[in-house]
């Protein structure tokens, strides 16, 4: 048992150590895409963001649900790309300072609705678990036979965009996450005091079926937004170079 949930935990790294790559490559070679397409710096910034329009509005609109929810004022919500130094904003929605339990939530809602509507839609319209679960059991010819199946869902290509636009914009920014530093510090003295106590075996049993079963389901996302982004990746490294070979130039990222 214990070792099941080492393996498991050990997935869920690798899983969210990829995703986090992905998303750090899918921004920097999309925005050099669209340059070598544009040749000019700000119509790219324009095709960039309008190329993640869906993920952006879902990001923003997250924020601001949460925070009305919580009682937290907003202000108008921005979906216009802007340069802010170095960095690009694709949209933000202005909030009222609050506590560090709100501005964590608020900060995290994007990831949550962003998972929700991934989720969603490979259930409805993909079938991803039963594809995915198959593979990890090792039953390959039924896994590879349900990703055939996908390619014969309808309006395949609008789901696979938008699955594509919302996965890689529901991360938080870094505005986002600016409390959360903070509340970790204050659930790691929960736990250390629950330790001291000698209180944690027994949260461990109320709550760890619900975390081993959280824990399945980050990894079945991860994977799921992995396996949708790839030939889009792969589409999208060989545009960036046909198109540096028809142009002549190579494009260097920092």
């Amino acid at each position: 048992m214990t070792s099941s949930i080492l393996v498991l935990f050990l997935q869920l790294l690798i899983v969210l150590g990829l995703l986090l790559w992905a998303d750090r490559w899918l921004h920097r070679h999309l925005q050099g895409v669209m340059l070598l397409v544009a040749g000019d710096k700000d119509l790219a910034l324009w095709l960039y963001a309008m190329a993640l329009l869906p993920g952006v509005l879902l990001h923003e609109l997250s924020h601001a649900v949460v925070a009305r929810v919580m009682g937290v004022r907003i202000g108008r919500i921005h979906l216009l790309p802007r340069r802010i130094g170095k960095r690009i904003q694709l949209g933000f929605v202005p909030i009222q300072e609050t506590d560090i339990l709100r501005a964590s939530l608020i900060g995290g809602a994007p990831l949550i609705f962003g998972s929700s509507a991934v989720v969603g839609i490979g259930y409805l319209v993909f079938g991803t678990p039963e594809m995915l679960n198959a593979l990890s059991a090792g039953d390959w010819l039924r896994g590879v036979q349900g990703l055939l199946g996908t390619l014969q869902a309808p309006d395949l290509w609008i789901w696979v965009y938008l699955v594509f636009a919302i996965s890689n914009t529901m991360l938080p920014s870094r505005s986002d996450i600016h409390a959360w530093p903070v509340l970790a510090l204050i659930a790691m003295l929960a736990v250390a005091l629950l330790v001291a106590a000698g209180g944690l075996s027994l949260v461990l049993q109320g709550v760890g079926g619900f975390l081993l079963v959280a824990v399945r389901w980050l990894v079945l996302l991860g994977a799921s937004v992995l396996l949708v982004d790839l030939p889009i990746f792969a589409a999208l490294f060989l545009g960036q170079k046909l198109l540096e070979i028809l142009k002549g130039v190579h494009l260097e990222f920092d």
